[in-house]
């Protein structure tokens, strides 16, 4: 499996080959601390890809090139051009000079060497056979090198290589002549095809990796924590917060009911729960939480537009009766148009009092399309701009409406994570059925990260909640957090 280091010496275009490899620069070896430093950044780096190609199903590398109208672009493109014309030059002259040519026939023999299986033995004798550059020097110092023929082959191979994404462009690479633009595709080719080996490898090792990973990702971790001692402070900054929240917990919070003394899965629970409402300003992220933070977030995000959206489906509800809402397509097309208007508007609050205000009128227009079709009176002016201005003030925290459909969700999310990965979701409170779906999505989504979460970081989890839970004295043990 690639580690990130490499995958970003990849990041330059592929039509550009790696002819030269820069020396280190003169000077004193690098100081232990730096050692350290570099030793701890691939620590990082291998403990994120990790992560991310287990937990996300859909990862997969890219070929990186900057924007084209980018400072960076611009240089990088003149800098390739500049490249390719030196060799078309060199080839146009007479006689041809083919000293840079051959070198690129032996990166193209290496690239392609990296693509054979191990089961590939007839290809790679074959591929030593006809690319053996002692011979291709020979013919180059008595003029009988045939550029084209050494191409057709490379092309051949390639097609057998690659995979059905790719046919129509290694295909489109027999109709070029120009020897310098097909060395040149060849090249942009087989970095796409060096990026599918990579996804197909990942692909076929994701379930070994399943096993594998909470222990690579605990034994990486703690491999950093060793550098870095203090890689558990905002951790425990985090545990600290939630363990006082639950301890001051009301008595009716399905946390606290029945309960004795504080439990560590409450608290943890309690803890990642805070992860969807994290103010996007604070800094001291739970280090053992980081690397899912970005889908955390957007987790966060949806959960807001999803009370939002059952807010106002509840007082349209209790402002227009049960009977339109039974309408057959109603519902569904207020949910597209309140989804639509409310998209990306959580996050200030200025675009989200616009969004509602247009929300109210169109939300208005439905149910006026709604009455019309079912041949019931209009709504009354006094309701509509009661239910407009309740709408247009749901961009409130404390409105009671979204305060309770908030509440409702957090604790049908708490809910889901008692009742572990395994269990049935639990019952839905009435105002949430119309949003059950998405929202049943978005809890299963968000167990799976907390599941996977306290089983790579429960033995780091476990003393500071032994710490919190237990002040010394009282027994030292503390529930398995995991």
């Amino acid at each position: 499996m690639p580690n990130q280091r490499e995958e970003a010496a990849d990041d330059s275009p592929a039509d550009l080959p790696h002819l030269e490899k820069l020396d280190s620069p003169a000077g004193s070896p690098p100081t232990a601390s730096l050692s350290s430093l570099m030793e701890l950044g691939n620590c990082v780096s291998n403990l994120s890809l990790a992560h991310e190609i287990v937990v996300n199903q859909d990862f997969s590398f890219e070929p990186k090139s900057p924007p084209a109208d980018s400072l960076e672009g611009r240089v990088t493109g003149i800098v390739h051009q500049a490249f390719w014309d030196c060799l078309q030059e060199q080839l146009s002259a007479d006689p041809p000079n083919y000293d840079h040519a051959v070198l690129l026939l032996q990166e193209v023999k290496t690239m392609l060497f990296s693509l054979l299986l191990p089961r590939h033995v007839r290809l790679r004798s074959r591929l030593d056979e006809v690319l053996d550059m002692e011979l291709i020097r020979q013919e180059v110092d008595h003029g009988a090198l045939d550029l084209h023929r050494l191409a057709g082959f490379v092309v051949g191979l390639m097609a057998s290589l690659c995979a059905p994404v790719r046919d129509a462009e290694v295909s489109a690479l027999r109709d070029l002549r120009d020897p310098v633009e097909l060395l040149r595709e060849i090249f942009r080719v087989l970095g796409l095809m060096k990026t599918d080996m990579v996804n197909f490898t990942i692909q076929s090792l994701r379930p070994h990796l399943m096993q594998k990973a909470a222990q690579y990702e605990r034994a990486k971790f703690q491999q950093i924590l060793e550098k870095q001692p203090d890689s558990l402070d905002n951790t425990a900054v985090w545990l600290q917060a939630a363990a006082s929240q639950e301890a001051s917990a009301p008595p009716d919070c399905p946390s606290a009911a029945g309960r004795g003394p504080l439990s560590a899965t409450a608290v943890l629970n309690r803890a990642y729960m805070r992860l969807l409402r994290w103010d996007p300003q604070d800094q001291k992220y739970p280090e053992t939480v980081l690397m899912d933070r970005a889908r955390l977030d957007t987790l966060g995000q949806r959960l807001r537009t999803l009370v939002l959206e059952a807010s106002v489906l509840l007082l349209t509800n209790a402002h227009c009766g049960a009977a339109i809402f039974s309408l057959q397509g109603f519902v569904g097309k207020l949910r597209q148009s309140v989804a639509a208007l409310l998209e990306g508007s959580h996050t200030r609050e200025a675009e989200l009092k616009e969004a509602l205000l247009g929300l109210g009128e169109t939300v208005l227009q439905r149910v006026a399309e709604g009455l019309s079709t079912q041949g019931g009176a209009a709504l009354p002016e006094e309701s509509q701009d009661l239910l407009k201005g309740q709408i247009s003030e749901l961009w409130k925290e404390n409105h009671p409406v979204r305060t309770l459909i908030g509440e409702r969700v957090r604790d049908f999310l708490q809910a889901m994570l008692q009742g572990g990965p395994a269990k049935r979701s639990p019952e839905l409170p009435s105002p949430l059925g119309l949003v059950s779906a998405e929202l049943a999505e978005l809890g299963t989504a968000f167990g799976r990260i907390v599941h996977f979460n306290r089983t790579v970081f429960g033995p780091f989890y476990a003393p500071i909640l032994r710490k919190l839970l237990f002040p010394p004295g009282e027994l030292d043990t503390v529930e398995d957090s995991r």
